[in-house]
């Protein structure tokens, strides 16, 4: 049995509808499909759209397309594609049969473009954008009508096949649904069907030079493919009108039990951005380092920052489909992979801003193995293998000359424990010009390997160390949240949005098991927090660190 099979698959009203169909009779099987548009990287938003329609298809034994809404061909490419099916399967989902694309079906929409025409319920206009936009009317006054609206059907005929051949010009005329200019739905006041563009496409070539309306293409496309829940986010709810109108008129697609469009809320998330063409932004002006930055909200950044399927499906579940508009604190996707992470991680010690500390006491030339646990829940994990010598490195937060008794750490005269080591304590220390410590000299306490002190003097606090000797160099590079204000939607733009602090550089140690370190593969680093191996930028030579989450969710 697989994981996703033990997951838990909570109800929702998609759900119930679902049951409802089945039971009486409808449907005899339930098939969906995912039809992302393949110009760009997919975000957590898509996720939970993944998660539902692959997720529904999975619990009920049915199907799940993928199909790539392909329909305007300047804004896309084949990297897009491939990202996207990688994305899909990563996330732990296959779809069903081959994958489709709305390209596939150009010729059956150009035809049900001409049956339109031939009912007379679709002309060409020459109306240009802004001409358009002034007929059209506003949410209180009802469009005016086009003035070639009621142009003969032989004409507008003819008039389509020429835009097909290349005989007009990109924005000198379109076609159109004719449906009620005075409609209280915007979406209804005659939308466009097809537009000219003169574009290579990454599936036809340069076969067409018009190119249908996602409107007009994803209903039939769903009817083709036999989809019998078509579920879109709200903001297409007023589109179903004409997902319905569309389907109505065609004589292939008048039957019971024909697709239906269901509407549920998208993902808004805190401290991030859904907006495909502000991610874009983010990605063209270079304020973030390509799609798979790990601060982005793609998956893909998600990936390489260290969140697991599991996690994103987890959050998934817990946020539940609802019609419902809500911003979602961010928080909870963390929690998601910090409660993983936990349970499942192996440990290990880095020191992100060293300082030296040198024992001197302990034997010089001398260097002993210390056995630490894996995971301290997991003896089965077994042990790892630590050198140990008179000089480490410590983290600089770990020491200071003077601290109150809230302080547990190491500071000046006061003892503390090495993480799996030994009881030291700290006599004097040495300083640059700028006065920062650079060393800290210590004595130690040899029979407290693994024990308490003999004598009954209790020591609180517990720092990590490496062992300078075998120590490895790495970069760490420490993610933060993207944006400083929970809704950045709300900014005037990006730039004033941004969180200055969304990525710090540090330069530290590991210790020397991590040289093997498998890119994407989580470690808690003890005290530090979670952290994975760079997929693109790290190897044995070069240790390259991204920090997953904090230990604790301490953002303020």
């Amino acid at each position: 049995m697989s994981q996703l099979d033990t997951e838990v698959r909570p109800s929702n009203f998609i759900r119930n509808i679902i049951d409802e169909d089945l039971a009486s009779g409808k449907h005899t099987s339930v098939h969906t499909r995912f039809p992302p548009e393949p110009n760009g990287f997919l975000h957590i938003g898509h996720a939970k759209s993944i998660c539902l329609n692959f997720g529904i298809a999975r619990d009920y034994q049915g199907q799940c397309n993928l199909r790539f809404d392909d329909t305007n061909p300047e804004k896309e490419n084949i990297d897009y594609v491939n990202s996207i099916k990688e994305d899909v399967r990563w996330l732990g989902f296959q779809w069903s049969g081959d994958i489709h694309y709305s390209s596939d079906y150009f010729d059956a929409l150009y035809g049900y473009a001409v049956e339109l025409i031939n009912k007379g319920l679709a002309y060409v206009c020459f109306l240009n954008g802004e001409q358009m936009r002034e007929y059209r009317g506003t949410l209180k006054e009802p469009g005016k009508n086009s003035p070639y609206r009621d142009t003969p059907i032989a004409e507008n005929l003819a008039l389509f096949e020429k835009m097909r051949a290349g005989g007009f010009k990109e924005g000198e005329c379109s076609l159109r649904a004719k449906i009620d200019m005075a409609s209280p739905f915007m979406c209804m006041r005659d939308p466009v069907l097809y537009r000219i563009k003169f574009a290579h496409h990454h599936q036809t070539g340069d076969k067409w030079c018009i190119y249908p309306m996602y409107d007009f293409t994803h209903c039939i496309s769903d009817a083709l493919e036999h989809i019998t829940h078509s579920l879109c986010t709200l903001e297409f709810q007023d589109n179903r009108r004409l997902y319905d109108w569309v389907l109505d008129h065609l004589d292939d697609f008048n039957y019971d039990g024909r697709t239906r469009q269901y509407e549920f809320s998208r993902l808004n998330l805190e401290y991030t951005v859904m907006s495909k063409r502000k991610l874009n932004e983010l990605v063209t002006r270079k304020l973030v380092n390509g799609w798979d930055d790990p601060r982005m909200p793609t998956i893909a950044g998600l990936r390489r920052r260290g969140f697991t399927p599991s996690s994103i499906r987890e959050f998934c579940d817990r946020i539940g489909i609802t019609k419902q508009d809500n911003l979602v604190e961010i928080g909870m996707l963390e929690a998601c992979i910090r409660e993983e992470l936990n349970d499942n991680a192996p440990r290990a010690m880095a020191v992100i801003n060293p300082i030296r500390m040198v024992i001197e006491n302990y034997p010089q030339g001398q260097t002993e193995i210390i056995s630490a646990p894996v995971h301290p829940n997991k003896p089965e994990l077994g042990e790892r293998q630590l050198p140990f010598s008179r000089e480490l490195y410590i983290d600089a937060e770990d020491f200071r000359e003077e601290a109150n008794k809230h302080y547990k750490r190491l500071v000046l005269g006061k003892e503390v424990r090495l993480r799996n080591a030994y009881i030291v304590k700290a006599e004097r220390c040495d300083k640059d010009e700028q006065g920062n410590v650079t060393t800290v000299y210590c004595s130690y306490d040899a029979d407290t390997k693994g024990t308490n002190p003999a004598d009954g003097r209790k020591v609180k606090g517990v720092i990590h160390w490496v062992e300078q000797a075998s120590a490895l160099p790495a970069e760490f590079r420490l993610y933060d949240r993207l944006f400083s204000l929970a809704n950045p939607a709300g900014a005037e733009t990006l730039d004033e949005a941004l969180n200055p602090d969304s990525l710090q550089i540090r330069h530290g140690f590991v210790e020397p098991d991590l040289k093997v370190a498998v890119a994407e593969k989580a470690y808690q680093f003890e005290r530090e927090g979670y952290f994975c191996a760079d997929c693109k930028d790290s190897s044995a030579e070069h240790l390259v660190f991204n920090r997953t989450v904090a230990l604790r969710d301490s953002f303020a």
